[in-house]
């Protein structure tokens, strides 16, 4: 700021040593690029036609906003203490461009600095302020992600069944590690819950062959935050394929190589990540390489892992610069792939990128109908999101939900490490999808419930059942989890019983429950899923019985244990109101007790996490 005064005063002194109406220079008046474009990589010097200034009692105009950017005024620093959204507090950081309005109204340059800054505007929908709460304000508020309401509780005389899509992508977790180990607490539309507790690999009980690519296992234990009410935690595991019995895979890199991708934790970051994919795919399987910046280009046609070196070399070569042409990107990657398709094997597109699509189609829904038509041809699509200050995770989920693919946000060389090497088979090779959960609670037992995380992914009861409607895939050996907190018929619940309610046994549309369930049940779980080349659902079913209940949390296997404090840990960070006194301490003791082996030290750093997260919060 300092070194932008001195400018500013030089600037200044030139106007006054020009004469009282020569208009102030241009340098005075151009705004700072955004924070996004800092590490854009120079260009050649292009010559510009002189402009004829404004009128004197004119301000130098601003430069023209970027496509899809809406302009706003340049923000003031606000009063009090804030999260990385903005939603509640003092914002000690702000960005540059707030930084050049406060040095404007102190240095009155010839030229307003109103107007000036443009953004793109916002998907995100702040939450509830918690004025107790004290963070930093950091860039990472400028990013776009999808803004959800929290699940709700459900009164099960009323809506007694709850169905949504398997979630395994990974982008929340990794996202809000990035801001927790910067001293900040994450936005809470960052933090999907399942997200953060899928993150983790689980030792469920596995599938013995891939006829039957997964089973489901149900426990239910007493809830560590709320007395009298209990959780069902279901546990997936998937079929583990061998690294012998892989698809032969047919894949293509579409590399975002726009200007903002040059920093070291984007373009150079996903470079290395593509070599350390490289390692884990066989010789027979093929890579194509497609980028956009501008416009579109084929940086390798399709190539045998065979020939390790030329497409290391094609890699390498990968550089920064131009706009963002997303869209052309896709369509170009798609036709790759369809031109090398593999009929037997896995044909998928890899995306990687930081953020928006500026150039050409850039319309969410637009997108999602291509690649939903895409995804119908067997081609499928994954994100690897990189960056932070403008990374659009609400386009980037969407992309990945509607391409059958998953999503996954790498921040440092060893999560990428983690998506592309530890977890390829279950990043690359499907083993079931449109995977749906669907559970309908007995009356007779339960009186309320809520399911905890998935509400992006949630699906309306008729949806189940409709093989046309798309959901979540699981890929080889993936972990999925999901918990639903109750509350047992007689214990204090968080809805009021109706007035004029149904009887007990009956649900509110007259539905008697089935006299072999009684009050042993508390429920039905259904699974419906597709083999990866077919069409038609399979459905697998199971009661949850109290027999799968144990009596103290501490009884519950340790799996279920740990998965229950990431889930409260995420709850934490969204500012969810049902954990009352249950923070961060409860948190680190449960997980710490739960942490069992941790060969690759996930859960360690899950621990120092919550460490920082209740730091920042301080």
């Amino acid at each position: 700021r300092n070194q932008l005064q001195e400018e500013k005063r030089d600037a200044g002194a030139a106007s006054v040593a020009l004469g009282k109406d020569a208009p102030a220079p241009v340098a005075a008046a151009k705004p700072r690029p955004e924070p996004q474009l800092k590490g854009e990589v120079a260009q050649a010097p292009v010559a510009v036609a002189p402009v004829a200034p404004p009128p004197v009692s004119q301000p130098a105009p601003a430069p023209p906003a970027p496509a899809l950017a809406a302009p706003a005024k340049a923000k003031q620093a606000a009063p009090g203490l804030g999260r990385a959204d903005g939603s509640a507090g003092t914002r000690t950081r702000m960005a540059i461009s707030e930084v050049d309005a406060l040095a404007a109204q102190a240095d009155k340059p010839a030229a307003p600095m109103a107007d000036t800054e443009t953004r793109a505007p916002s998907l995100y929908v702040a939450g509830q302020p918690d004025d107790s709460i004290a963070q930093q304000q950091i860039d990472e508020g400028r990013d776009k992600h999808p803004a959800a309401a929290l699940s709700p509780i459900h009164h099960v005389a009323e809506e007694p069944v709850s169905t949504f899509s398997i979630d395994v992508d990974t982008a929340s977790y990794a996202f809000a590690r990035r801001a927790i180990n910067a001293g900040q607490l994450p936005q809470r539309a960052a933090v999907r819950v399942e997200e953060m507790v899928n993150y983790f690999p689980y030792d469920y009980p596995r599938p013995e062959t891939a006829a039957v690519p997964f089973k489901p296992t149900v426990t239910i234990a007493p809830s560590p935050w709320a007395e009298g009410r209990k959780l069902v935690h279901i546990a997936i595991k998937g079929y583990d394929i061998q690294r012998s019995e892989r698809p032969r895979a047919n894949i293509v890199l579409l590399v975002d190589v726009s200007g903002s991708m040059a920093p070291q934790d984007r373009l150079p970051l996903l470079k290395n990540a593509y070599k350390l994919l490289l390692d884990e795919l066989q010789p027979q399987d093929t890579v194509s390489i497609v980028t956009y910046a501008n416009g579109v280009g084929t940086a390798l046609a399709p190539t045998k892992v065979a020939q390790k070196q030329k497409i290391l070399g094609a890699i390498e070569r990968l550089g920064a610069g131009g706009g963002t042409a997303g869209a052309e990107g896709l369509q170009r990657a798609y036709q790759l792939a369809q031109e090398n398709f593999d009929p037997k094997g896995v044909n998928r597109v890899i995306l990687g990128t930081d953020g928006d699509f500026n150039v050409g189609i850039s319309d969410v829904g637009q997108l999602k109908s291509f690649i939903e038509q895409k995804r119908a041809t067997g081609i499928f699509l994954s994100v690897l999101g990189v960056g932070h200050g403008n990374y659009n995770d609400t386009l980037m989920q969407a992309l990945a939900q509607n391409g059958n693919g998953t999503a996954a946000y790498i921040d440092t060389l060893g999560e990428a490490r983690k998506v592309l090497a530890e977890e390829v088979s279950s990043t690359l090779f499907p083993i079931a999808k449109d995977v749906k959960i669907q559970i309908e609670f007995n009356p007779a037992a339960v009186s309320d419930y809520r399911l905890i995380g998935y509400e992006t992914r949630a699906l309306k009861r008729e949806d189940f059942n409709n093989d046309r409607v798309d959901a979540g895939d699981i890929g080889s050996g993936h972990t999925v989890t999901a918990i639903y907190e109750i509350t047992p018929r007689g214990a204090p619940g968080l809805v009021d019983d109706l007035r004029y309610g149904a009887e007990k046994g009956r649900t509110s549309e007259g539905l008697r429950v089935a006299p072999s369930a009684g009050e042993n049940e508390y429920g039905f779980l259904k699974l419906r899923y597709k083999l990866p080349d077919e069409d038609t659902s399979r459905l697998i079913s199971v009661p949850v019985t109290r027999e799968l209940e144990v009596k103290r949390l501490e009884d519950a296997p340790r799996e279920m244990r740990f998965s229950v404090a990431v889930s409260a840990f995420g709850q934490l960070l969204q500012g969810a109101p049902y954990l009352k006194d249950f923070g961060y301490d409860q948190v680190l003791a449960l997980a710490a007790a739960a942490r069992g082996e941790d060969a690759f030290g996930y859960r360690a750093e899950f621990l120092n996490l919550a460490r920082l997260a209740k730091a920042a919060r301080q």
